[in-house]
């Protein structure tokens, strides 16, 4: 059973009861002086308490999806190696795995699309990374057979596990439902986190003698999946999307690759690149690179493009409302920018689940399949 199954919540609360009841029946038996009594007493209270806070961060990580798996909690890394080859002609995209949909009719493809799991390898950053792509059902479409779909790069945040993006914030199955009301035009999903070198967190930033990260996620990936699918290269067909960390990387990306990306959609997201111990040194003293990785500085000092940008924050429970405000403030045209603001909302799944549908529907209405 995995960590985020309903089964294993069930079983940890109804344990929980048990043991809670016991205590209670038990506890008259327990109630003498020796040895014996006093552990049998401290022995149900832990191991009460124990599984009371088990059944506690059972619940908060299915929520919020803190860990996706046993092995994602305890550290135990279980992907096997891929080999990536680098040589002329190689593949940049490798398709290791496909999966259904979990809706009615969800294993045809044609029915639910489908979810492929790849592995990426950048021809110009080098760097190599697991993905995941949702295909609607509309690209087995015979009578699409032909035709080219908009894309949209989606980012999670840091340390977060591409998983997150498929089960705890849902976009293949908002994309889908989306799609079949309507409200949204048929979209590929490219989605991964972009922490390219963990544990280290990059910021999407080309680490001089480092990770090439935003070289990777900006260039190479749309690059790669434009020639492995039936999606286009220019700016009206490929937009990005992430939360927290992703969100910067977004915004970034819009800003400073319009000739790629022509909407770009931060979920709670930062507006400067983070400098700590997880990030290590990211500009080597690099003074202009520091201020390039600033997304207020960038706005007032590079060239105004036509790409659309999408800003979410809330009035209570965000800490970056005013930096939100502040950056809709300084976009200019011919750029156009748009903002979610919530009454209340922190920076968390709950929250951009919230606010998914709505930004999805925003990038559908300005990309373009061809």
């Amino acid at each position: 059973m995995g960590l985020t199954s309903n089964k294993v919540l069930a079983l940890a609360a109804v344990l929980a009861v048990v043991l809670f009841v016991s205590t209670v029946a038990l506890w008259p038996r327990l109630a003498g002086r020796n040895w014996r009594a006093v552990l049998g007493r401290v022995g149900l209270l832990l191991v009460t308490q124990l599984l009371l806070f088990a059944t506690l961060g059972l619940a908060a990580n299915k929520s919020f999806l803190f860990y996706g798996s046993w092995t994602d909690l305890f550290g135990q890394e279980t992907e096997l190696g891929v080999v990536v080859d680098h040589s002329a002609g190689a593949r940049d995209l490798t398709v290791v795995d496909t999966q259904g949909m979990d809706v009615q009719g969800g294993s045809k493809p044609a029915v639910g699309g489908q979810i492929q799991k790849v592995v990426i390898a950048g021809e110009h950053s080098k760097i190599a990374s697991q993905a995941y792509v949702y295909l609607p059902p509309e690209y087995f479409w015979p009578q699409y057979a032909g035709k080219t779909f908009p894309a949209a790069l989606v980012l999670t945040g840091y340390p977060g596990t591409a998983e997150n993006l498929l089960k705890g914030l849902r976009y293949p199955r908002t994309a889908h439902t989306q799609a079949q009301k309507g409200t949204m035009q048929p979209m590929i999903l490219v989605m991964l986190r972009p922490t390219v070198a963990p544990p280290r967190d990059t910021e999407c930033v080309n680490v001089p003698g480092g990770p090439q990260t935003e070289t990777f996620l900006a260039k190479d990936i749309p690059k790669a999946v434009s020639e492995s699918y039936r999606v286009g290269t220019k700016p009206r067909n490929w937009g990005v999307i992430g939360n927290s960390t992703g969100g910067y990387c977004a915004l970034k990306f819009a800003i400073h690759h319009p000739g790629t990306f022509g909407a770009g959609a931060g979920l709670s997201a930062y507006y400067r690149a983070a400098e700590d111990p997880t990030t290590g040194d990211l500009f080597h003293g690099d003074r202009n690179e520091r201020n390039r990785a600033d997304l207020m500085w960038s706005l007032d000092h590079v060239k105004p493009s036509k790409t659309s940008f999408l800003v979410t924050s809330s009035r209570q429970g965000e800490e970056n409302l005013r930096d939100t405000v502040k950056f809709v403030g300084k976009v200019r045209p011919p750029a156009r920018v748009s903002s979610i603001t919530l009454d209340n909302g922190g920076h968390n799944f709950g929250t951009w689940r919230r606010e998914i549908p709505a930004a999805m529907e925003w990038m559908s209405a300005r990309l373009r399949a061809s």
